[in-house]
């Protein structure tokens, strides 16, 4: 055997070649050609899909955020306002909801924060406070958002979404979902690169859920090597979604495996971020996803490595 011969990539599983795989968030690097980065979630609303307002204090936000980075996230991302349809939140008091939890982890570390956010007003003061990134989930419906982040040298990720902030989207219709979404992501890159993001500060979410059926998300999760092969790094926003209560027939409180299997589903698809809910779950998968994908070794190796089998005797 050719010991020089490179080993042919494993059956279903998909290596994006990224345009640029290693990424500078503040002191905090990330090679997404050897890692995956898993993104905790912070929401300070008293609303929330996932948890109606667990978090919504300043106090239990803050804690949440470092109780999460405890648990191994490498990323937290805080946001002030539901992406459901709903009343609009005064940008003011969207920002007084982030800012002081982004202040307050950044102060304890170096974890990479994002603000989840569509105004450019909240995103330049979450920036001020300690971010490094902002979660559009609009993908790009003002630009002046684009222009905030490129002043600032943070980094952008750009999702897939089809309404007006906060307004419903009956019935959403797709000729073919991973394509169309594919291409909507390329084009606002294009964007975000003409109002001076530059590429290598740009990361990309397909959008399960947003303005999608369970079909539609199923769908994305099958393919999403479509999306992670634009060559950017993409997030998997999957935790404890409609798309798994659906698929499962299961409440939100439920949801934690199947959203477990659908991440691991989309890492070996390309997905280099995860966002979830259960921190600790979350990183033992990972961890052995990355160990299974070559990027990490094992915490220890003592079953049949000796004269006998390890300490379980099998």
């Amino acid at each position: 055997m050719d010991e020089t011969a490179v080993a042919p990539e494993p059956p279903g599983i998909f290596v994006p070649a990224f345009r640029h795989p290693v990424h500078a968030f503040g002191s905090r690097i990330l090679d997404f050609d050897r890692q995956v980065a898993l993104m905790a979630i912070i929401n300070r609303t008293p609303d929330s899909f996932y948890d109606s307002g667990r978090t919504f204090a300043l106090e239990a936000a803050t804690k949440a955020s470092l109780a999460a980075v405890a648990e191994g996230a490498d990323w937290i991302d805080i946001g002030g306002a539901p992406f459901a349809p709903g009343e609009p939140i005064p940008e003011a008091e969207e920002a007084e909801r982030i800012v002081p939890v982004i202040a307050a982890v950044r102060d304890a570390g170096d974890v990479i924060i994002s603000a989840d956010t569509f105004h450019p007003s909240v995103a330049a003061a979450a920036l001020a406070a300690g971010a490094n990134v902002v979660n559009d989930t609009t993908g790009l419906r003002n630009p002046d958002l684009a222009r905030v982040v490129a002043d600032a040298g943070a980094h952008l990720i750009i999702t897939h979404s089809l309404a007006e902030p906060r307004t419903a989207y009956p019935r959403p219709r797709y000729a073919d979902v991973a394509r169309e979404v594919a291409d909507f992501l390329l084009r606002r890159v294009d964007l975000a690169v003409s109002l001076g993001v530059p590429e290598e500060r740009m990361l990309l979410d397909p959008g399960h859920d947003l303005n999608k059926n369970t079909l539609h998300s199923l769908e994305i999760t099958r393919r999403f090597a479509e999306i992670a092969g634009l060559g950017f790094p993409t997030l998997a926003a999957v935790s404890n979604k409609d798309f798994i209560g659906e698929t499962l027939d299961l409440p939100k409180e439920s949801r934690t495996a199947g959203s477990l299997a659908a991440a691991v589903i989309c890492i070996l698809g390309g997905a280099r971020i995860v966002r979830m809910h259960d921190v600790a779950a979350a990183r033992s998968a990972l961890r052995l996803t990355e160990a299974v994908l070559g990027f990490r070794p094992p915490a220890y190796l003592r079953h049949n490595m000796g004269e006998r089998n390890g300490s379980d005797g099998r």
